[in-house]
């Protein structure tokens, strides 16, 4: 790993749980930035696969074990044992741009940013109209919330957050595998009185899994977004159930579908 070193420290957490398949093009992408983050942290969440192997052929990961099931443990249990300056969190299946880390360095080392919370969008290589998608999903999880909320959502793979910002929200973040962890953890972001700054400058490649999964299973996930608002008291979530939820439903098989077609030609 030759690299620059960053002029802030920034860590990266990545929750894993049976992600073999796509971990190790996530750290090869993370070997090829032009600056490298001062740790990664690989949350192994009782992955009953190599992922655990995967993470240990790459000498700058340090693997860290949660055994209580759910993403929203094995991010707490990643960003309690991070020790950089500033926390990223990304998704195993993510591969950042090789200017990923110089970005947030970058962005952190103005002190005007310091009381701000990070996010960018994402590029979801393994749909039919990429772009189309992408530019969708981005209306949808940021300008709508920003709507409803009066502020941004955290997008869990693509973001950071200062130690600081954590160490004054992790006793409050919901734990609770029925919700959007990262917008829960946006609101509580919010609450204590940080700004969350949307970038649109900077996207990781990333695969947009549930719409290719099995129904029963993407409706049951897209319940997290309104149940995630309801539980904070937020009296829009019935507009996110009609919009985030039943209609992102009766969209996603028109995309399996052009999915499938691209597919055999």
């Amino acid at each position: 790993m030759k690299m620059s070193k960053s002029r802030v420290r920034v860590s990266i957490v990545i929750p894993a749980h049976n992600e073999e398949r796509h971990l190790r093009l996530c750290l090869e992408a993370i070997a090829a930035q032009t600056v490298a983050p001062y740790e990664v942290i690989v949350v192994d969440n009782n992955s009953t696969d190599n992922t655990a192997t995967v993470a240990g052929e790459f000498p700058f990961v340090r693997v860290v074990p949660e055994a209580k099931q759910g993403i929203v443990f094995a991010r707490n249990a990643g960003f309690d044992a991070a020790k950089g300056d500033i926390i990223g969190r990304i998704d195993s299946d993510i591969q950042l741009p090789k200017e990923w880390v110089a970005h947030v360095s970058a962005f952190y080392s103005d002190p005007k940013h310091s009381e701000e919370a990070w996010t960018g969008m994402g590029y979801f290589y393994n749909m039919p109209f990429p772009h189309f998608v992408s530019w969708s999903y981005g209306i949808l999880a940021f300008g709508f919330n920003k709507a409803l909320l009066g502020h941004y959502t955290l997008w869990g793979s693509n973001m950071a957050v200062t130690r600081q910002q954590w160490q004054a929200v992790r006793r409050h973040v919901c734990k609770r595998n029925d919700i959007h962890e990262d917008l829960d953890l946006a609101i509580h972001i919010d609450e204590a009185g940080y700004e969350i700054t949307y970038d649109t400058s900077i996207k990781t490649n990333a695969e947009l899994r549930r719409v290719q999964s099995d129904r029963n299973e993407l409706w049951g996930y897209l319940q997290w977004w309104p149940t995630t608002l309801r539980i904070h008291g937020k009296k829009s979530w019935p507009l996110v159930w009609y919009f985030g939820a039943f209609n992102l439903y009766l969209i996603s098989f028109v995309f399996l579908a052009i999915s499938k077609l691209t597919r055999r030609h």
